[in-house]
């Protein structure tokens, strides 16, 4: 875990980019990347957000948010946050590690925390939040051909994102590249 999360996670971006595209300064949040195993294979938790949130509405997204005064830390953070969305509890939960903080768009800094949930999880999720929960297969997104580009220009600035299309749910964003940081550091492509 980075002891200064924000400067970690704007030092990844160049500063163009810092400049054009991102909401300083970077706040703390966290969010979990849960993992599972399933018959069919491992397979990723992912959230769709409701349309009524303040921050990325629509969107696809891992459980979590920005830190509270009350969080211990940012594993605390991504945990209640974990629970809070989705019902799921901390003891349900083997924390395995972290991806590298990634700054967001909208002026967060992120620290990924990867961990495997019980496969009996049933999602009791929070209808102003989280409007519904799904899980997609990992051999899916390790696939580089189901991983897009796309670049977006701001005042000439151009920022490189991607997505990936499942079963009609559109993963992009801060989202798709922690999730193809998790492919990279696993070297799974």
């Amino acid at each position: 875990m980075p002891d200064d999360l924000a400067k970690t996670a704007a030092d990844r971006i160049e500063p163009s980019l810092l400049a054009a595209w991102f909401k300083m300064p970077l706040r703390p949040a966290a969010v979990l990347v849960p993992l599972t195993q399933r018959e069919i294979g491992m397979q990723m938790l992912l959230t769709e957000r409701t349309h009524t949130v303040r921050d990325h509405p629509g969107q696809v997204a891992f459980p979590g948010g920005m830190a509270e005064p009350e969080d211990k830390d940012l594993l605390a953070t991504a945990l209640r946050e974990s629970e809070e969305e989705i019902g799921l509890l901390s003891s349900q939960v083997e924390v395995v590690g972290y991806l590298p903080s990634q700054a967001v768009i909208s002026g967060y800094a992120v620290l990924p925390v990867v961990g495997f949930y019980d496969s009996d999880f049933q999602a009791s999720i929070d209808p102003g939040e989280v409007a519904s929960v799904f899980e997609v297969p990992l051999d899916f997104l390790r696939d580089a051909s189901n991983l897009i580009r796309v670049d977006r220009d701001k005042n000439g600035v151009t920022l490189p994102t991607y997505e990936y299309d499942y079963d009609g749910h559109r993963i992009w964003g801060a989202t798709a590249l922690m999730i193809r940081m998790l492919v990279d550091v696993l070297g799974w492509q």
